[in-house]
């Protein structure tokens, strides 16, 4: 089933390097939300995310025929180009990229889910708030890995960092926020 969609993005990823807007438009109804997501934890206002997403995809449409094929699926390029776009947002805004003026009500679940949902919203509010105490880069790595899901390597590739540096970064980053929310219980 993997190797099915595995084999019928790269049909949609040919079609796309040919100019075909449409097979684009799939690639793009499928990474959109991942890739607004990402941009959104990272400047956290809906506005300026929604600009950087179009933006981000507006590059790879224009440069999808230098998209080459390392192993990697299409998201690692997205990534890389979505962080690249949040990197010179904050370059022209002179200021840190961080998640701390994320509205804490992103990450709130519906209410009407019981106390399971309850017990979840709390835990998450936890973890979001022990979140914003830790640096950018490890804020950046732990985003990355565990919101988006991606691997060590699709984050190196991502950074430019070395895999074996990614699972170090990933490490100290667990450790201190696993410190912070203890500190905070």
């Amino acid at each position: 089933m993997a190797d099915e969609r595995e084999n019928n993005e790269k049909q949609l990823l040919e079609s796309a390097i040919r100019g075909e807007a449409s097979a684009f438009g799939l690639l793009y109804d499928k990474y959109q939300p991942n890739i607004f997501r990402f941009i959104f934890l990272k400047v956290s206002r809906r506005e300026e995310a929604e600009d950087l997403t179009h933006q981000v995809f507006l590059n790879a449409w224009q440069n999808i025929e230098a998209f080459e094929d390392q192993g990697l699926p299409l998201s690692s390029w997205l990534y890389k180009i979505a962080r690249n776009k949040v990197i010179d947002y904050y370059r022209t805004k002179k200021s840190i990229a961080s998640i701390e003026n994320v509205p804490e009500d992103y990450f709130e679940t519906s209410q009407d889910g019981g106390m399971e949902q309850i017990g979840n919203k709390i835990e998450t509010e936890g973890i979001y708030k022990a979140l914003k105490k830790l640096s950018a880069e490890y804020q950046e790595i732990i985003i990355m890995r565990f919101v988006e899901e991606l691997s060590p390597r699709e984050i190196s590739k991502i950074t430019g960092k070395k895999s074996g540096a990614i699972r170090v970064l990933q490490f100290r980053a667990l450790r201190r926020l696993k410190k912070i929310l203890e500190e905070n219980e």
